[in-house]
């Protein structure tokens, strides 16, 4: 009987069973997806990474909170303005405004308002009507004729969705869907009617994204097909690109950049197919104190722009 002893089992025969039964096929639970972003903001990291807030000039920010619910703002600004010429020159005139805002946030209310020295007022607002519904609000008045717009947005939060209806001055009307597919795949369409023009419109987009990377399409019956990809290269640098293209007009743009977070600053700049390179720094210089570098080169306009500031306050 000693002889008929079965034969020793190999080590990959014996591994074989162990490694298939310990990685089981993952399946996508679809009665318990995310719920994505709005429709609206499915381009959100390609544009803080592509698109920061250049200025030309000086610029001075100042912000005081008197509770933790109400703050108070002053800006100050002085830089020269681009106006509209038919030449190909950029022509600029020296400006300069001061800003007064003030600041009301709660968890569940937000009001904003801010008012320029030229009589302009902007206000916007946000307010949770419930768990699952937002009401968001944002209005300019202003002393020119045809110039004063607003804007109110329902945006519905569903589990593994979301929809919002926008209503506006000059009959706008619009409504937007996105449903969340698979765990990383979102899909979603809109359409809009701008009574005063009469024109309407529908568009599609999809959305894919993972911890490293996120990666977006949008294309509308306006003409505008809209491509972008971010990909996260570690936890402080994340490189950007993106792809405008109006089959219309036959106009078509492409850019690349960068978003690099240190400990005391974030550094992000870009170059586009026309020749434009720009960077935006924000440096951290104490508790509540921002130093701000702004640069912007285009040598098709033979246009070239530089501005610089400070940030007190949260």
């Amino acid at each position: 009987m000693a002889g008929m002893a079965p034969p020793p089992t190999s080590p990959m025969g014996a591994k074989g069973p162990e490694a298939a039964s310990s990685k089981p096929d993952e399946k996508v639970d679809y009665l318990n997806l995310p719920c994505p972003i709005p429709y609206e903001e499915i381009h959100r990291e390609a544009l803080m990474s592509l698109k920061p807030e250049l200025f030309e000039g000086m610029r001075f920010d100042f912000t005081k909170g008197l509770n933790p619910k109400f703050a108070l703002s002053h800006s100050v600004f002085m830089g020269p303005t681009e106006i509209p010429s038919q030449s190909t020159e950029t022509i600029k005139i020296p400006t300069a405004h001061y800003e007064f805002g003030a600041n009301f946030i709660d968890p569940k209310l937000m009001l904003v308002g801010r008012i320029m020295t030229d009589g302009r007022l902007n206000a916007r607002v946000k307010c949770d009507l419930s768990d699952n519904l937002t009401l968001k609000a944002n209005a300019q008045l202003t002393n020119e004729p045809h110039m004063s717009h607003g804007m109110a947005t329902f945006d519905y939060k569903g589990k593994d969705y979301r929809a919002q209806f926008q209503m506006g001055n000059g009959a706008l009307l619009g409504a937007s869907y996105i449903q969340s597919v698979t765990t990383n795949l979102s899909l979603g369409g809109e359409v809009f009617w701008a009574g005063q023009h009469r024109k309407s419109g529908v568009g599609y987009a999809a959305r894919y994204n993972t911890d490293k990377m996120v990666a977006t399409g949008q294309v509308a019956s306006t003409g505008m097909v809209a491509l972008s990809y971010v990909q996260k290269v570690s936890e402080k640098v994340s490189l950007a690109t993106d792809f405008m293209y109006n089959y219309l007009s036959r106009e078509v743009t492409s850019s690349m950049g960068y978003d690099y977070i240190l400990r005391q600053c974030r550094l992000r700049g870009k170059i586009d197919s026309n020749g434009c390179t720009s960077a935006f720094l924000e440096e951290r210089l104490n508790m509540g104190l921002n130093f701000i570098l702004s640069a912007e080169i285009d040598h098709q306009r033979k246009d070239y722009k530089f501005g610089f500031g400070l940030t007190v306050g949260e």
